[in-house]
């Protein structure tokens, strides 16, 4: 009993696992052309064109030190439910109703490897 209980918790947790690692930053960075260019740029700079309407700044995803003090699940929060979420602007929409989770987690692999991949 004891050996089927371990057996089971190393096999949700290589789930687990095995689904993060799944993320495509390649399909990420198409979902980001697509949904968050107007705001965050081309280069995810926080320079897009939507910015000389916008009372708040875009965040810029490409700073590194910001970026690397943001955690996935703060990141997935801020995509699903908008920026009012995670207490930052009420400009950034929540995309929740758009992207399916794996469609999230691919656009979080895209912000790791732009402001991380440099």
């Amino acid at each position: 009993m004891r050996y089927a209980l371990v057996t089971l918790a190393v096999s949700a947790l290589t789930a687990v696992s095995a689904h993060s690692w799944a993320a495509d930053a390649e399909a990420g960075k198409q979902l980001y052309q697509i949904y968050c260019t107007q705001c965050h740029g081309i280069n995810g700079d926080g320079k897009g064109i939507n910015i000389p309407d916008m009372s708040v700044l875009p965040r810029d995803h490409t700073d590194t030190s910001e970026m690397s003090a943001r955690s996935d699940e703060e990141l997935i929060k801020a995509i699903k439910h908008g920026g009012k979420a995670v207490n930052k602007s009420v400009l950034m929409p929540a995309w929740d109703k758009n992207l399916s989770d794996e469609q999230v987690d691919d656009l979080v692999a895209y912000l790791r490897h732009i402001c991380c991949d440099k």
